[in-house]
């Protein structure tokens, strides 16, 4: 199956898609990575959702990514009393009595922020909706003054913009749902309340490359470390909901853009996410807004643009993918597309990988070649590819089923699994047979082929040969 698009889409499942049935509607419209969000799973669901995607693979033939999302911490106040309004101007304590809250107290169970806060930061309740400052606070108490008042209900969110707390990005029950995920062999692990690189290193060093781990920056104290996340994680994800909690509004749109350049000059993938159709959760058509939204992330040139809640539990996940994918066709078919993408171009690094990927680009575009096709067992010289942004087809061919599957969530690459070239002439005729057999590539044309010597060799990518495409009859 081929795409027609570059950038790829990520469609989390839940009550409204998790059926094999539903799956396979997802990917036929456009869904290239299933989203587990264990914010929602068990383990036994978990299983039963991960064999279904993988029984729909089987049968379409293709690759396609898993990823699973990890809860995090959830930072939440005690019970309060029915009808409990917090009005501006008044003073707030938060404390470590367990008694039910009202409109002067509430418990809040989470020790570590007690040492944590200081005097003149912000407290965030229910997603934002209610503002606190801190005035004040004792070993067991914090005292504050509402800024921005309203209704306050039991157990909701708690979020410190200004501070950086002493927790773990993994708690007990994200390292128990990690290790399920290992064991069932997930493609992607996504890191929830990033703040620091040694968040993604715990987590890397427990998978042990199993998976490949994904960092979502939702966090303001993430943004200060944004280079050290990004050097250390596999890919980052723009987590616009949590972000926009925490940072205001109106700064989020210009991170989003900072994020996605900073990650496409590594090289590493990046995810656009929240609230992109987000009125198809109970519309069967989008905003204009949301459109053009969708449209922006497509032309910055993001890796992957993601459904949360309208596929998960909308009550039109197919036509919402179906839409995301039409946006990003029909951006990809714009004549202002070209020029965008090629503005943020990243000059290539100094290394073997990186020159051979610069070279094939270039010299795609000054034969008008059909494809770049590059070999890759660990998936790095796909990734390289994928870094230079070229308007051609690449395709990906590699012998494991983990890289493929990896690679599902990167800009552009068309993933086929293949045995590995026996020699170089295996190498280039096997390229252009399946260059023509998934439909990039025409008799007579030209593709550019990129390889490691000796073959089979991870990260060792230093080949560029171009090879013609020959008769129907030969291929």
């Amino acid at each position: 199956m081929n795409r027609r698009r570059n950038v790829k889409i990520i469609a989390t499942l839940g009550p409204a898609s998790d059926t094999s049935e539903m799956i396979r509607k997802l990917f036929d419209g456009g869904a290239d990575v299933f989203r587990l969000n264990m914010s929602h799973l068990d383990h036994k669901g978990l299983k039963r959702v991960h064999t279904m995607v993988r029984e729909v693979e089987k049968t379409v033939e293709r690759p396609i990514g898993i990823l699973v999302d990890l809860q995090g911490p959830k930072l939440r106040i005690g019970e309060v009393k029915e009808g409990t309004v917090l009005k501006e101007g008044n003073r707030f304590r938060l404390d470590t009595s367990k008694k039910p809250g009202d409109a002067t107290r509430a418990f809040l169970p989470h020790p570590a922020i007690f040492d944590a806060v200081s005097a003149g930061q912000s407290l965030l309740l229910d997603d934002g909706k209610l503002r606190l400052t801190v005035k004040g606070k004792g070993q067991d108490h914090i005292d504050t003054e509402v800024m921005v008042g309203g209704k306050l209900m039991s157990r909701k969110g708690i979020s410190l913009p200004d501070t950086m707390l002493p927790l773990a990005a993994l708690t007990e029950k994200d390292r128990s749902d990690l290790d399920a995920a290992l064991d069932l062999g997930v493609d992607w692990i996504a890191l929830s309340f990033v703040q620091r690189p040694d968040d993604i290193a715990e987590v890397r060093k427990i998978a042990r490359g199993r998976a490949a781990v994904l960092a979502k920056i939702e966090k303001p104290q993430a943004l200060a470390h944004l280079d050290e996340i990004i050097e250390i994680a596999d890919a980052i994800m723009v987590a616009r909901g949590d972000l926009g909690v925490e940072l205001p509004l109106e700064q989020v749109p210009g991170w989003q853009k900072r994020m996605t350049r900073a990650a496409r000059r590594s090289g590493k993938p990046v995810v656009v996410a929240t609230q992109m159709l987000e009125s198809m959760i109970s519309a069967p058509t989008p905003t204009r807004a949301e459109v053009s939204d969708v449209a922006t992330a497509v032309f910055e040139g993001a890796d992957a643009i993601m459904l949360s809640a309208e596929s998960a539990a909308g009550q039109y996940p197919v036509e919402a993918v179906n839409m995301m994918n039409r946006i990003a066709q029909s951006v990809e078919s714009d004549p202002t597309y070209p020029g965008i993408i090629y503005a943020q171009h990243a000059e290539p690094e100094a290394t073997g990988a990186d020159a051979i990927s610069a070279a094939a680009h270039s010299v795609a575009d000054t034969l008008n070649a059909a494809a770049i096709v590059c070999w890759t067992n660990s998936g790095s010289t796909g990734l390289r590819a994928a870094r230079e942004r070229p308007l051609f087809p690449i395709v990906a061919l590699t012998p494991v089923h983990a890289t493929a599957r990896r690679l599902a969530l990167v800009w552009g690459l068309h993933c086929v699994l293949t045995e590995d070239a026996k020699d170089l002439e295996d190498l280039s005729d096997r390229a252009c047979r399946i260059a023509f057999q998934e439909g990039f590539a025409q008799p007579g044309q030209r593709i550019v082929v990129t390889a490691g010597v000796p073959l089979g060799t991870p990260g060792a990518t230093n080949m560029l040969r171009v090879a013609f495409v020959g008769r129907k009859d030969a291929l």
